[in-house]
């Protein structure tokens, strides 16, 4: 029988994301981040591509995308709602993690498997925050899924997307609770 680690798994088990509105500094510090961008990126990774990058925003830069934010917004039609919140998720962050797709050329590994394993470092790098005593958060919005917005702001290249925005900070309070999955929603063990 192969060696539990409890202590993961019951983190896993009772895991639970910090609203980003809930997100105050301080932040992780540089030096902080650090592991937790590294265990993030032990993703599974099929083909070893790496079909991802971080861009770290904090301070000043969130404050730019924001504005930003506002400007395309206005300039795509969006409503003052859709906007705010859009904004919010940049001006009451501490620490935002951009985690952005690289679509990378390979006759082996299809471009599917390459957004599911960004999907996976999203996921660990929201997991590892929060593992590591941090609120944190996993926004997209309709900013994420802008191309102009992204390639203008975050410098894209035509062959990225973001996958997430996560955002880490202190968190200033308990989320309420919220109900868990139901495995009732597995329709079949299967046996033989």
């Amino acid at each position: 029988m192969p060696e539990a680690n409890d202590a993961v798994l019951q983190f896993l088990l009772c895991r639970r994301s910090r609203p980003a509105k809930l997100l105050r500094a301080p932040a992780p510090s540089p030096e902080a981040l650090r592991p937790i961008l590294t265990a993030a990126a032990r993703s599974p990774d099929h083909g070893k591509l790496e079909p991802w990058r971080f861009i770290v925003l904090q301070g000043p830069a969130l404050k730019r995308l924001s504005k930003a934010v506002q400007e395309r917004g206005d300039a795509s039609g969006r409503t003052d709602e859709e906007i705010a919140k859009a904004r919010s998720q940049f001006d009451d962050s501490p620490l935002c993690v951009a985690v952005i797709e690289v679509q990378k050329p390979s006759e082996k590994i299809p471009a599917i498997e390459q957004t599911y394993s960004t999907g996976a470092v999203c996921l660990g790098l929201l997991n590892a925050a929060l593992a590591s005593g941090w609120g944190a958060n996993w926004l997209t919005g309709w900013p994420a899924h802008d191309r102009s917005f992204c390639q203008d702001q975050l410098r894209l290249n035509e062959n990225e997307r973001v996958a997430g925005f996560i955002h880490i900070g202190t968190a200033a309070s308990e989320p309420p609770e919220r109900p868990r999955p139901d495995l009732d929603a597995i329709t079949e063990w299967v046996s033989e």
